[in-house]
């Protein structure tokens, strides 16, 4: 038995540790949480119910490539003192930048209208009211609350709202799978034989490294640096060690937190779903019913809780990544740290992008179907934008000596490539 002072020093360590994560969780961890937005929770369900415990192994391989892509958007927010667009209006020519921006504002738009039908059609599978109804007033809701409410204000919330996912966690123990089989499965790789399960690589990878995440990961190191009052007249140069640390650990553990709630919806999919030979989801009650096993006749309450929740984080995320791409490339005034008179042309962005998703969900479509679909386009999208997150990154100038290491280049280097390669394998195979 140890002795009686070391057990109190490692107790005490522990707390430190984890006080001092509590005390750094930022812009990592809120952009690892939205990363869990209704558009991945329907694609990572789709993986499980078609291919059971299958595509395990990519929940492995996506957290270091994942969380090596937001480091190096949180290095360039960090050492610049600047969003993405800023630094890639510098590095680009103009026209790409605008091209961008634009398909960001698109894809983005849809991811919103995706996300609200979602929460919508779970939230009429609850009530039984029109799901309409609920689209124009969960738009209508996270519009308001985010132009009302300053950055430090809303950041207190939306940590915590990703927690109701941990029912995927308790769902996947219960069900109790094969786990040799799990094992095996999270551990060897299985090689993608046909268009559907490449679709399906392309989807996980575009809805775990999504373009939204960039732009709002290097954006929100700026807003979190103004809500603690270091924001100077004197133009950033630079970042600290510490400062550059207290990051690495925050965006390390919220990505971790974003793939290992990837590995349990696919888990308690496969356990419960595919396992009795329902592989095609196509509505929000059958992507209920995944919770049964945890919740039973209240697994609707549940799912519909959680994406809701869900929800409410990744939409302003969605469409504040697209307003702080405007008006970086523009050079308006911007910040969710401004009230809306002094930042109009950023917050029109904002709420164009709510208001156009609130639009699309009039027309006729499965909500299931078109968040699987959204996280194909972002797959398709990312590597092409990650070129030039890389070419910023790497620049010595622009990133006042403090470029991106190495082996955090070599990662995202092997990012594109393999977002690039799922992206060709899709039309080809």
């Amino acid at each position: 038995m140890p002795p009686l002072h070391e057990a109190a020093d490692a107790k005490s360590t522990r707390k430190n540790i984890f006080k001092r994560l509590l005390r750094i969780a930022g812009p990592g961890v809120i952009t690892g949480a939205a990363d869990d937005d209704p558009s991945g929770i329907a694609t990572y369900s789709i993986a499980g119910a078609q291919l059971g415990t299958s595509l395990l192994w990519t929940s492995i391989v996506t957290w270091p490539l994942m969380g090596a892509v937001q480091m190096m958007c949180a290095r360039i927010g960090l050492v610049t003192g600047e969003g993405l667009a800023s630094g890639l209006r510098k590095k680009l020519p103009r026209w790409v930048c605008l091209v961008f921006v634009a398909a960001l504002l698109v894809v983005n738009t849809i991811n919103v209208g995706a996300d609200l039908a979602g929460m919508a059609d779970a939230a009429e599978l609850l009530t039984g009211w029109n799901s309409r109804f609920f689209v124009i007033g969960f738009g209508a809701i996270i519009a308001f609350v985010t132009v009302k409410f300053h950055y430090q204000q809303i950041a207190r919330v939306l940590k915590w709202l990703a927690l109701s996912l941990g029912a995927y966690v308790l769902t996947a123990f219960i069900a109790q799978p094969d786990w040799s089989g799990v094992l095996h499965d999270t551990l060897v790789p299985h090689w993608p034989a046909d268009r559907a399960t490449w679709s399906m690589i392309v989807a996980i990878l575009g809805t775990t490294i999504s373009p939204y995440l960039f732009f709002w990961q290097a954006s929100q190191e700026v807003e979190e640096e103004k809500s603690h009052g270091r924001r100077m007249l004197v133009k950033r140069t630079g970042a600290t060690a510490a400062e550059l640390l207290n990051r690495k650990l925050d965006v390390g553990f919220g990505t971790f937190f974003s793939n290992v709630v990837m590995f349990f919806v696919i888990l308690s999919c496969a356990a419960t779903l595919h396992r009795h030979g329902i592989t095609e989801i196509t509505t929000t009650k059958q992507a209920a019913e995944a919770l049964r096993p945890l919740a039973g006749p209240f697994a609707t309450l549940l799912y519909t809780l959680g994406l809701i929740g869900v929800g409410c984080l990744a939409i302003p995320t969605l469409a504040g990544s697209s307003a702080y791409a405007f008006a970086e490339t523009f050079n308006w005034r911007q910040g969710l740290d401004r009230e809306y008179p002094d930042a109009r042309k950023f917050y029109a962005v904002f709420l164009v992008s709510i208001l156009c998703g609130i639009v699309l969900d009039f027309l006729n479509f499965s909500p299931i179907r078109i968040l699987y679909w959204t996280a194909i386009i972002n797959g398709l999208l990312a590597p092409f934008l990650l070129v030039g997150i890389y070419l910023v990154a790497t620049d010595a100038k622009l990133m006042h000596r403090q470029p991106s290491s190495g082996l955090n280049r070599a990662v995202v280097l092997l990012t594109i490539i393999a977002m690039f390669g799922a992206g060709v394998a899709l039309f080809v195979v």
